[in-house]
């Protein structure tokens, strides 16, 4: 749940990048790299000696496929007449025709040179447009010579053909013509502008404007996913009122959920979510009951703001969890919090209300929160519970405070150093901790409160939020302030209990995901957003009605 970056400091350059396409018209005005690869002296040689060692290598490399490709398909011919004589005997017996092993390899090799030269012309006819513009872009400004009005038109022609096609199967039948006027033309431009060093200059200027616009592009795509994994769906903002309208018709006595005599009962297993995402609330819920052996023993503490504590109260009247017992509570309840928590989290330097929104650091309050407890499970509200948890209860703690799934390991895309986040340039820093010690994540984490109490984690935490107010010791967000608060203080989990990589793309694999006994939607793209990863998103939705009536009413579909 976690952004390594505070979207405001972002930078998204407009005004110095041009987002159109080169216009063919004016290509003198493109302006190359400033870095200097060659001195134009020396490129000449250089160009020409590399020219000859490829046009060697293609030659080679021709000869080879022409030489394979020939030897392929004889061996298909005589091994065809072969099979058709057996086909017919076999056809004439009743009997089913099956190709031998070595046609087969014979068909896969043929198949295989086949689709090495299946889009070979349009890949040439591309080729010849981008020379044709090179060529176009020597010419003096506002040229009006019959060779320029000439590139142009080829241009234009085969932009047209190569525009309708992926595959030289799609080309038109006079395609092979205009390539062939296409290259006389070409002749005729080299030997009117024989310059290759200029010729490699603007090349490399066309490149260099396009990777311009590229890098612009990705920019916005980034900038543009994060904004809108910032948002709030339509959709939900209806849910949120409508249910909200409906708690404030019940009666006082209706309003209450059942079973709250088991809330402080620490013989049971104690689950804890602070969210004000009603559907987000409702699939951790649903999945982990769902997924227990004993849902009688599992107690759910959702801890949200007072804006939305009708709306998921109600929720949960309308849809009980079973045998399972919830309890909800607002944050503005715990007196105790507003001047240990306001007083330093309203002075930090952040813009995005996920890194200081009360509900992303509550869970540094765990043994306040809940006094009578001696352990619980926390879940980030993006996660999904898809095995019964009851073992994890009974995990060796070794003295810590938190059992977690590690995020150290550099071939895994959830690899998280310690360096990413925290300043360790700082003398501050740099004393206490060590920057190749093992990180881990949040989303699924078991807590021993009794531990925690006793090394007074939270007052250490709240001395490091401070000492970070004034300088930049860390990125905004509690991942690295968990890192540094229970510093020591963590116990490995295995990794079949906590799959990381669902919000965002990791590569992360089916069988990894189907073994875990948690996922974790953790990144931008959320499920319940449209930008939500389209492959991830039915291990999330299956535990969502979507034919519930106020779903339907609020235009919630899967």
């Amino acid at each position: 749940m976690e952004f390594n970056e505070d979207l405001a400091s972002m930078k998204y350059r407009t005004d110095d990048l041009r987002l159109n396409a080169i216009e063919q018209e004016a290509v003198e005005e493109l302006k190359g790299p400033k870095l200097i690869v060659l001195k134009e002296k020396e490129f000449s040689s250089v160009f020409s000696h590399n020219s000859d060692v490829n046009r060697h290598l293609d030659q080679s490399r021709d000869a080879q496929d022409a030489s394979k490709f020939s030897e392929a398909n004889d061996s298909k011919t005589k091994k065809e007449k072969h099979q058709s004589q057996q086909n017919i005997i076999r056809m004439n017996s009743g009997e089913k025709v099956q190709s031998n092993q070595e046609t087969g390899i014979s068909d896969q090799l043929l198949q295989s040179q086949l689709r090495r030269v299946t889009d070979k012309k349009v890949k040439q006819m591309l080729d010849q447009v981008i020379r044709a513009k090179a060529y176009l872009g020597l010419a003096p400004p506002g040229s009006n010579s019959f060779l320029v009005k000439e590139l142009r038109t080829r241009i234009k022609e085969v932009e047209r053909v190569v525009s309708e096609a992926s595959k030289d199967s799609d080309l038109s039948k006079n395609a092979s013509q205009k390539m062939r006027s296409m290259e006389v033309l070409l002749a005729k431009a080299s030997q009117v502008f024989p310059d290759c060093s200029g010729m490699a200059g603007k090349l490399r200027a066309m490149a260099y404007n396009a990777e311009e616009q590229v890098r612009a592009q990705k920019n916005q795509e980034s900038y543009l996913v994060q904004l809108a994994g910032r948002t709030t769906p339509k959709g939900l903002h209806c849910l949120a009122m409508r249910l909200t309208a409906e708690f404030f018709s019940l009666q006082a006595e209706e309003r209450q959920l059942p079973n709250q005599q088991k809330l402080h009962d620490s013989d049971l297993y104690h689950y804890a979510v602070f969210s004000d995402n009603i559907l987000a609330c409702a699939v951790v819920v649903n999945s982990t009951i769902a997924s227990a052996e004993e849902p009688e023993k599992i107690v759910f503490h959702v801890v949200t703001n007072s804006l939305y504590l009708p709306a998921i109260s109600m929720w949960f009247l309308l849809n009980p969890p079973g045998k399972a017992t919830i309890h909800i509570q607002s944050i503005e309840k715990f007196d105790w919090l507003s001047t240990k928590y306001n007083s330093t989290l309203k002075e930090q330097k952040s813009y995005n209300p996920r890194f200081n929104s009360p509900l992303n650091h509550l869970r540094f309050y765990l043994p306040d929160i809940f006094p009578a407890l001696k352990k619980i499970v926390l879940f980030d509200h993006d996660v999904v519970v898809q095995r019964d948890l009851t073992g994890l209860w009974s995990v060796d703690m070794k003295g810590k405070v938190n059992a977690a799934v590690e995020t150290c390991r550099e071939s895994e895309a959830s690899f998280r150093p310690m360096h990413m986040l925290i300043n360790f340039s700082d003398p501050f820093v740099a004393k206490r901790f060590n920057p190749n010690v093992c990180t881990w994540a949040f989303g699924m984490n078991l807590f021993d409160l009794q531990e925690w109490r006793k090394q007074n984690l939270t007052m250490l935490y709240l001395n490091y939020l401070r000492q970070g107010i004034n300088r930049p010791l860390w990125k905004a967000g509690s991942l690295p302030l968990g890192w540094i608060t229970f510093y020591d203080q963590t116990v490995a989990l295995e990794k079949r209990w906590h799959a990381l990589g669902l919000g965002y793309q990791s590569g992360v694999g089916q069988d990894d995901i189907e073994q875990a006994a948690v996922i974790h939607y953790d990144g931008v793209m959320k499920p319940w957003l449209e930008i939500g990863i389209a492959k991830y998103k039915g291990y999330w939705s299956k535990y969502l009605q979507y034919d519930h009536e106020y779903l339907q009413k609020c235009n919630i579909h899967e």
